[in-house]
């Protein structure tokens, strides 16, 4: 295990004993990595980039559940996981109630220190100078048209905490970004048809989930939908290693890590063996 910043990370990405790397991050990295090894294809490249991960809810019974699957999806660490909820699709199928239960669940969310009293809900934006940037992507929705739902804002426990957001984005302009904090954009739609075109509507293709009790929407949403995790009544944070790990788009480069690491991380040799050489019958064109 090395410890360090950029210049460690540099350095070992460059080092001509590696046979291949493996990056997990933001997607600026991963395209300047893209870029290095482009003319060493010696070098092994395995990217996870993150996403603008879409998290549908249609048609559903349990208006609880879903709303605490939203607040997991969205809020979990922060907001500071590559498979978070950024941007949620309700479709008029869902119950009227839902984005209410939301808003009041996402209002009791515990922000703090680890040791806290109550124990916190999550902690920190990884630096102060982060929690910054977060909210500079908050207020330029606002200004772009955007409606708070939940504001967010700095929180009292230090200048790296930040209050959980969900604002109204519906019908405005938006940046296909990746905004790595508690931030979750509503997005309302007609349909089923058009939560997976929204859904769809990204450069990236991470993680993507819908919430609802019929089974035939789900079948055709992981069919349609372009992503490579892909969960039904399920949080989008959280994966199993025993399954593929990874994203198409701008979310990685076709090696998924996970179990499914070992089809890259070692390579075929093929071969022809007999315990002794053998002389053909007859050889065509020798006398």
């Amino acid at each position: 295990l090395v410890q360090g910043g950029r210049g460690v990370g540099e350095a070992l990405s460059k080092h001509e004993d590696i046979d291949g790397l493996l990056f997990t991050g933001g997607v600026e990295a991963g395209l300047a990595l893209s870029r290095a090894f482009a003319d060493r294809p010696d070098k092994m490249l395995a990217l996870e980039l993150g996403g603008n991960n879409p998290l549908v809810v249609h048609s559903l019974s349990d208006i609880e559940a879903a709303a605490y699957a939203t607040v997991q999806s969205a809020y979990l660490t922060a907001g500071q996981r590559c498979t978070c909820a950024r941007r949620l699709i309700v479709t008029e199928n869902a119950p009227a109630s839902f984005i209410d239960a939301l808003v009041e669940l996402t209002r009791r969310i515990h922000v703090g220190p680890p040791d806290a009293d109550p124990p916190p809900f999550y902690g920190p934006q990884i630096t102060p100078a982060h929690a910054q940037k977060v909210l500079a992507a908050y207020a330029e929705l606002i200004e772009r048209g955007g409606r708070p739902l939940v504001e967010m804002e700095r929180h009292a426990a230090g200048e790296a905490f930040l209050s959980p957001g969900l604002i109204d984005v519906t019908g405005i302009e938006r940046q296909d970004v990746e905004i790595f904090g508690p931030l979750l954009q509503l997005i309302r739609v007609r349909d089923l048809g058009e939560a997976i075109a929204e859904a769809n509507n990204t450069r990236y293709g991470l993680a993507a989930g819908i919430l609802t009790d019929d089974r035939a929407a789900y079948d055709t949403f992981r069919r349609r939908v372009r992503a490579g995790i892909i969960n039904w009544n399920q949080q989008l944070t959280g994966a199993s290693g025993r399954l593929a790990f990874g994203g198409v788009g701008l979310s990685g480069n076709f090696r998924p890590s996970g179990y499914f690491a070992i089809d890259y991380c070692n390579y075929a040799a093929a071969g022809m063996e007999n315990e002794q050489p053998k002389k053909p019958a007859s050889v065509v064109g020798i006398a």
